[in-house]
């Protein structure tokens, strides 16, 4: 056979197993929920001795000494009798280290009761305590019903912001740990979303207090604006009338509330509500078109400091992007954390599946995180390459829907009812958990705020949750409706608002009585009584100071919101802008001086009616 006619038959075989691939996928949309800080031994171990013998859960026989150096010291073994946990336990990388490791170079999961001791002498047997099946009554349901993974991990062993990174982008970008001056800017990696959008398909974040995706820096350009969703607006009348997009995320509420609790399951919040979402979104997600083209993953960001017996990967874990952690430790993110509960939910699963290893695609390949990003790309035959080495290594688990030839039909339409845990209501005037307050500094970010001298961790300490619950709402309410007025004026899609300008903007205005028209880069300022179309040269601070007669701390303020960095007070009755390219820019080009190169800044009025026209 000639060479040419081998290599047509070779390559037409390659395309018509691609295809074929493509026709036997069933799923066309794929749910995400991520809940909070549980591990599998304390939500699911228990699942072993009266659902599924094969799930690798606990016996009771698994134990920690109070100290990992004296061998004579007090045993506290694992038990059944969970229930509401509060306070929450320790979940740093450094407590973590502790935890897995013990006194140790190998992870023998020894050193939980001595790391919670560190912290309250209640917490040393809070970690050794797992939910009876008929607590967590959803999951038992669906784990009878559906797919377990009992070898799921978090994808590095720390706190919830670097691994909820993990779960869409397949790296933490180098943080171990919640960093402010990264937050501000938002994390700068490529997304699954990317992928998604890049190879013409939709995705569509539901939230309910705020969407924590907006801590990725692509997912608040105004390309995406349209993507996030109310989940109590939207979720369930787009799942009736089929229209859930390919990648549907949801996110849980974070903040607990009398009459609106928490249900993402991050201690102190009550499980049961936790229960509820899913029986929620199951219930909705059922009866809708869309089911038989559905898989539901369930997962936990991490393990919360709560015990699991499951040695965690050490060894042959690749580091995502070449990135390490900050001093002391240097983290090469070389290994996995704890073992976290995940569940996965779809017509074309067989009852009662256990899933433990991957099948490659290299020879020690784990579930993590990543394997999530790694599956979309494989299910939805995205063309962009993977996003990390991480993902390229985590396992897939595209053929658990591959082993049926038709969808179930027994699937059960309503899920058992939820019994509260908690016998209390919401305490809505405590403080917040680290969690909520990094997602309070997500909302300063959005809202504009995070520049302010005001707010500093003192804003963070002093609110309680229903302060935070309000102040966060509003916050991400008022940057999705500027973005949305950005786009109807024809901002560049890849731009992103920054409501520190648009909010000094409406606090100049309200003090000069003008009417501000601050369009985005490229166009031009103005005020209705020309306060910046003088072509005089003057500074753009003295002219402010001029027309308002605002004192110089207003309008320095008004400066430093819109980062004109060189202007300086000198006087009480002076103000002078040492910059040359601002006294010699003509008005018409102030907006280049005003704001950074990467900013968009919107045109409103106060009552955030239709953009205005010059």
């Amino acid at each position: 056979m000639k060479p040419i006619l081998l290599i047509f038959f070779i390559l037409s075989g390659v395309f018509v197993e691609t295809y074929q691939q493509q026709q036997q996928q069933p799923i066309k949309t794929i749910v995400v929920l991520v809940l909070e800080n549980r591990s599998f031994d304390h939500m699911l171990g228990w699942m072993k001795k009266s659902v599924n013998p094969a799930i690798n859960g606990v016996t009771g026989k698994e134990c920690n000494r109070v100290s990992t150096k004296a061998e004579d010291t007090e045993t506290i073994c694992f038990s059944d009798d969970a229930e509401y946990v509060d306070p929450d336990p320790g979940h740093s990388f450094e407590a973590v280290e502790q935890q897995v490791f013990g006194s140790g170079l190998v992870p023998t999961m020894s050193g939980f009761v001595e790391q919670a001791l560190t912290m309250s002498q209640n917490l040393s047997e809070t970690v050794m305590k797992g939910f009876r099946p008929e607590n967590v009554p959803i999951y038992e349901t669906l784990i009878r019903e559906f797919a377990v993974f009992d070898r799921w991990f978090s994808s590095i062993p720390g706190p919830t912001q670097p691994n909820r990174l993990f779960v869409y982008s397949a790296t933490s970008h180098g943080s171990t740990s919640h960093v402010k001056k990264q937050l501000a800017k938002g994390y700068p990696q490529r997304t699954i979303f990317d992928s998604v959008h890049d190879s013409g398909l939709d995705f569509g974040i539901y939230f309910q207090n705020i969407p924590t995706t907006l801590f990725y820096r692509n997912l608040r350009k105004l390309k995406y604006i349209f993507k996030f969703h109310q989940f109590d607006l939207k979720f369930k009348s787009d799942a009736k009338n089929g229209k859930l997009p390919s990648l549907t995320v949801i996110e849980p509420r974070y903040f607990d509330l009398k009459g609106l609790p928490a249900n993402d399951d991050h201690p102190s919040h009550d499980v049961a509500n936790g229960q509820k979402l899913v029986k929620e979104v199951y219930e909705t997600l059922r009866a809708s078109p869309q089911w038989n083209e559905t898989l539901l993953v369930i997962t936990y960001d991490e393990h919360g400091g709560f015990y699991d017996h499951v040695q965690t990967p050490f060894v042959n874990v690749p580091n995502p992007d070449g990135n390490t952690g900050p001093a002391p430790y240097f983290f090469k993110f070389d290994r996995l954390g704890v073992r976290v509960p995940t569940i996965m939910v779809s017509p074309w699963i067989k009852k009662g599946t256990v899933i433990r290893r991957p099948k490659g695609p290299t020879p020690n390949s784990e579930f993590e995180h990543s394997s999530i990003p790694a599956t979309i790309k494989k299910m939805f035959n995205l063309s962009s390459n993977f996003l990390t080495h991480r993902d390229a290594w985590a396992g897939t688990f595209e053929q658990v829907v591959g082993e049926l030839t038709s969808p179930r039909t027994d699937c059960p339409e309503v899920l058992p009812d939820v019994t509260p845990l908690r016998s209390s209501e919401a305490d809505e005037n405590r403080g917040l958990s680290e969690f909520q307050g990094e997602v309070v500094q997500l909302g300063a970010v959005l809202n504009g705020d995070h520049f302010l001298s005001s707010f500093r961790d003192e804003m963070r300490t002093k609110m309680n949750v229903k302060e935070a619950h309000e102040y966060v709402r509003g916050a991400v309410s008022r940057f999705i409706r500027a973005s949305k007025e950005a786009i109807k004026l024809g901002a560049d899609e890849s731009a992103i608002v920054d409501m520190s300008c648009v909010k000094a903007n409406e606090e100049l205005k309200e003090i000069i009585g003008l009417r501000a028209i601050l369009f985005v880069k490229g166009a031009r300022l103005d005020f209705e009584q020309s306060a910046f179309t003088s072509r005089t040269g003057r500074a753009l601070i003295l002219e402010i100071h001029s027309k308002s007669r605002m004192s110089f701390q207003t309008c320095w303020k008004f400066a430093e919101a819109c980062d004109v960095t060189a202007a300086r007070v000198t006087k009480k009755d002076d103000l002078r802008v040492t910059t040359q390219k601002m006294l010699d820019t003509p008005a018409p080009y102030l907006l280049d001086v005003i704001v950074p190169h990467q900013r968009a800044c919107l045109a409103y009025d106060s009552q955030w009616g239709e953009p205005l026209k010059t």
